[in-house]
C-alpha cells in the first residue's frame, strides 16, 4: 500500500510537470499583436448612393483580426466620428478583463468623439470564429469584423487541413444613414424602417441596382476542400444561408468545435458564427452563394430581398446557378438546422444547479400618458414598443458604467432586484391578457457568486407577437441542454435535457413561441449582459445584467480597471465627492489613480473654505456628458 502511495504521488507529480512545462510552451509561442483601430467617416457607395458611413480605419467590413488561441490583442480605439462609440468583441470570453468587453455603459462609459481607449485581452481556450463589432446604438451596421482564432502552434484543426480559407460576413444596409433611422423610431415610439439590402462581406450582389461589377468572387479548384467562416453580422434578421448545389459540412459555431453533420441550408442569427467545410465536387461552372432573411413574426415587416455571392471553379464561363432558398418563415428548416448541433468533445456539463432561472422575454407596449403627442406614440393603438425579460425592461444607466458602479461601490447605478422568475405565470405562448403587455422599466440586475452553476430556461411570450430571439450572454459560453416548442414543462421536457455533448455557443436561437435551457458556470468575474442580438429588440428593453463576484484566488478576481479607461476619472471623482462629504480620504482613491496631488486632497478634506464650492464641481461631471476627458481640477489650498 505504501509503494502504491509513492507511485500514485510521483505520478502526479511527473503530470504536474507535465502540465506545467506544456503550460510554458503555450506560453512561449503566445504572441501579442497590437492594433490601431480609427472609427470615422467614410464614403462607402451602395444601391447607386454614396454616404458618409462610420467605420474603422476606412474599411467596410472593418479589419480581420487573425490570431492563435493564447495569443493576447492590444487594441489603441481612436473616435474621429460624431457619434459616441464603443468596441465589443463578440464571444471572447474576457477571463478577468471585464473592463474589455466594451458594451456601453455595461462595462465602459462611451470614447467621446476625440477620445481613445486600448482594450487588452487574451483569447483562452478558444478556436474558430469570433467577431467584433461597435455596441453603442446601431453603429454596429457599419462598424464590425472578424475575429478569426486559429489553433495553438504546434496544433491543428480536429479535421483535415482545407486548402483554402474563406470568410463571410453577412450584413445589413440602409440606403440612409441607420443613426437616423433609430433616432426617429426612438422619438415615435414605432418599429424602425427595414434595411434596403443585405451584404455579404459589405456588398450587396448582383440582384440590386448598381451592384453587380463589386459582387464578391469566391474562385476555388476543382476537388480542393474550403474552410468557410460564416458570421451574420446584421443588425436585426436572422438569414438563411446557402450555396447553390453544394454539401456543407458544419465543424464549429462560435468558436467552439463541433461534430461534423452535413446540410444544404444554415441558419444564423445576429451574433452567431458557423464554420463550414465545402468540397469543390461539382461540374465546372458557376454558382451562387445566396442568403436571405428568416422572418418568424407574423406580423412585423422585414427585407425580404436577397444578397448574393459566387462560388467560380477556375476556367468557369457560365452564368452562376441559382439554389433554392427556405421560404421566408421556415420553422422547421431553421429547426433542424439548430437542433443538429453536439460538442466534438465530452464536455463539462453541471449537473448540480445552485441558480435556477425562469426568465420571459419578448415585446411588450407602453401605453402613452395623457397628452402626449400623437407623433410620440405611432405603435399600434397609440402606444409605444418596448420588449421586456420577466416583465422588467432594461434601462441602460446614463451616468456610470454598471461595472464601475460595482467595482468603486457606486450608489443609484442599478438595483439588484432582477426576479429569478416572472411576477406571473400564464400562458407564455397562448393569447395573452393585455394587462401583462405593459413591463416596468429598471436597471435590475441578478447577482452570483463566484462558481455558482447556473441554469436558465428561456421562454418565449407570444406578447403582441411571437419571433426567433438571438439571445446572447457577454464573457460567457453556456451549454445548450434542449429546446422546443410551446410552454416549457419541468415535468416533460426535463427528460429532454442532452448532458452528454450539449453544444457551447456563446448566442442561442429562442424558438418562436418556444423555449431553450442553458447551463454555465459563473467563473468570470465582471457585469455581464445578456441580451437579444436584434438591435431593435435591446434598444427597446430585452436584456439583463448578472454580476458574478470575485473568486477566492489570485487569478478569479477582476483585473483594476485600466488608467484610460472612459469615465474612470469620473468614477473616482464620485468617490472624492464622498470623501470630502464624510471628512475622509479613501484609499480607493490613493491607490487607483496615483494622482500626484493626493497630499492637497488630503489638505482640502479638512478645509472648511471652499470645500463646497469644488464639491458642486466635480459633482457635474458625469460620464456621459464627458467620456472621461476632463481632468483633475487644480486644488488651491
Amino acid at each position: 500500500m505504501e509503494r502504491l502511495f509513492i507511485n500514485t504521488q510521483r505520478a502526479f507529480f511527473l503530470l504536474s510537470l507535465l502540465l506545467l512545462f506544456s503550460g510554458f510552451s503555450s506560453l512561449a509561442s503566445a504572441k501579442t499583436h497590437n492594433h490601431d483601430f480609427v472609427v470615422q467617416e467614410t464614403k462607402v457607395k451602395r444601391l447607386c448612393k454614396t454616404h458618409n458611413s462610420i467605420t474603422v480605419n476606412g474599411q467596410f467590413p472593418g479589419p480581420t483580426l487573425e490570431v492563435n488561441n493564447g495569443d493576447t490583442l492590444v487594441i489603441r480605439v481612436t473616435n474621429k466620428a460624431r457619434y459616441n462609440v464603443t468596441i465589443h468583441w463578440h464571444g471572447v470570453r474576457q477571463m478577468t478583463t471585464a473592463w474589455a468587453d466594451g458594451p456601453e455603459f455595461i462595462t465602459q462609459c462611451p470614447i467621446r468623439p476625440g477620445g481613445s481607449y486600448t482594450y487588452r485581452f487574451t483569447i483562452s481556450g478558444q478556436e474558430g470564429t469570433l467577431w467584433w463589432h461597435a455596441h453603442s446604438s446601431w453603429l454596429r451596421a457599419t462598424v464590425y469584423g472578424a475575429i478569426i482564432i486559429h489553433p495553438q502552434e504546434g496544433y491543428s484543426y480536429p479535421f483535415p487541413k482545407p486548402h483554402r480559407e474563406s470568410l463571410m460576413i453577412l450584413g445589413e444596409w440602409w440606403d440612409e444613414n441607420p443613426i437616423d433611422v433609430i433616432r426617429e423610431a426612438t422619438i415615435t415610439g414605432a418599429a424602425p424602417n427595414v434595411s434596403d439590402a443585405y451584404t455579404i462581406n459589405g456588398q450587396p450582389g448582383d440582384l440590386y441596382k448598381c451592384s453587380s461589377q463589386d459582387t464578391v468572387r469566391v474562385r476555388v479548384d476543382s476537388g480542393e476542400t474550403s474552410l468557410i467562416r460564416v458570421i451574420n453580422a446584421a443588425l436585426n434578421q436572422q438569414l438563411f444561408f446557402t450555396i447553390a448545389s453544394h454539401k456543407l459540412t458544419v465543424v464549429g459555431a462560435d468558436a467552439s468545435y463541433v461534430k461534423p453533420f452535413t446540410t444544404r441550408v444554415l441558419m444564423l442569427g445576429p451574433g452567431q458564427t458557423t464554420d463550414v467545410l465545402m468540397k469543390a465536387d461539382q461540374p465546372t461552372a458557376s454558382y451562387y452563394i445566396a442568403a436571405r432573411a428568416y422572418a418568424s413574426a407574423q406580423v412585423a415587416p422585414f427585407d425580404n430581398t436577397t444578397t448574393t455571392a459566387i462560388l467560380e471553379y477556375k476556367t468557369a464561363t457560365s452564368k452562376p446557378v441559382m439554389p433554392p432558398l427556405p421560404a421566408y418563415n421556415d420553422t422547421a428548416t431553421a429547426t433542424a438546422f439548430t437542433t443538429s448541433f453536439k460538442s466534438l468533445r465530452k464536455p463539462l456539463v453541471p449537473t448540480e444547479i445552485d441558480h435556477s432561472l425562469f426568465i420571459t422575454m419578448g415585446l411588450g407596449i407602453n401605453q402613452c400618458p395623457p397628452k402626449t403627442r400623437a407623433r410620440n406614440c405611432q405603435a399600434p393603438n397609440g402606444t409605444r414598443f418596448t420588449a421586456s425579460m420577466n416583465n422588467v425592461s432594461f434601462v441602460l444607466p446614463s451616468n456610470f458604467s454598471i461595472l464601475q458602479a460595482h467595482h468603486q461601490g457606486i450608489p443609484g447605478v442599478y438595483t439588484t432586484d432582477f426576479p429569478a422568475k416572472p411576477p406571473v405565470t400564464f400562458d407564455y405562448t397562448g393569447n395573452v391578457s393585455r394587462s401583462l403587455w405593459q413591463p416596468i422599466r429598471g436597471t435590475k440586475v441578478y447577482k452570483l457568486k463566484y462558481g455558482s452553476r447556473v441554469q436558465i430556461v428561456l421562454q418565449g411570450t407570444n406578447i403582441f407577437t411571437a419571433e426567433n430571439h438571438p439571445i446572447h450572454l457577454h464573457g460567457y459560453d453556456f451549454y445548450i441542454l434542449a429546446e422546443g416548442f410551446g410552454n416549457f414543462n419541468p415535468k416533460i421536457d426535463t427528460a429532454k435535457f442532452n448532458l452528454v455533448d450539449p453544444p457551447l455557443r456563446n448566442t442561442v436561437s429562442l424558438p418562436v413561441k418556444g423555449w431553450a435551457v442553458i447551463r454555465f458556470v459563473a467563473d468570470n468575474p465582471g457585469t455581464w449582459i445578456m441580451h437579444c442580438h436584434l438591435d431593435v429588440h435591446i434598444g427597446w428593453g430585452l436584456a439583463t445584467v448578472f454580476i458574478v463576484d470575485d473568486g477566492p484566488g489570485p487569478l478569479q478576481k477582476l483585473e483594476q480597471p485600466p488608467p484610460d479607461l472612459p469615465g474612470h476619472e469620473i468614477a473616482i471623482l464620485h468617490i472624492l465627492i464622498k470623501d470630502l462629504l464624510d471628512g475622509s480620504i479613501s484609499n480607493q482613491v490613493v491607490s487607483s489613480m496615483g494622482w500626484p496631488q493626493v497630499t492637497k486632497y488630503k489638505a482640502l478634506v479638512s478645509a472648511k473654505p471652499h470645500r463646497q464650492e469644488i464639491i458642486q464641481d466635480l459633482y457635474h461631471k458625469k460620464c456621459s456628458e464627458h467620456g472621461g476627458l476632463i481632468r483633475i481640477p487644480e486644488i488651491k489650498e
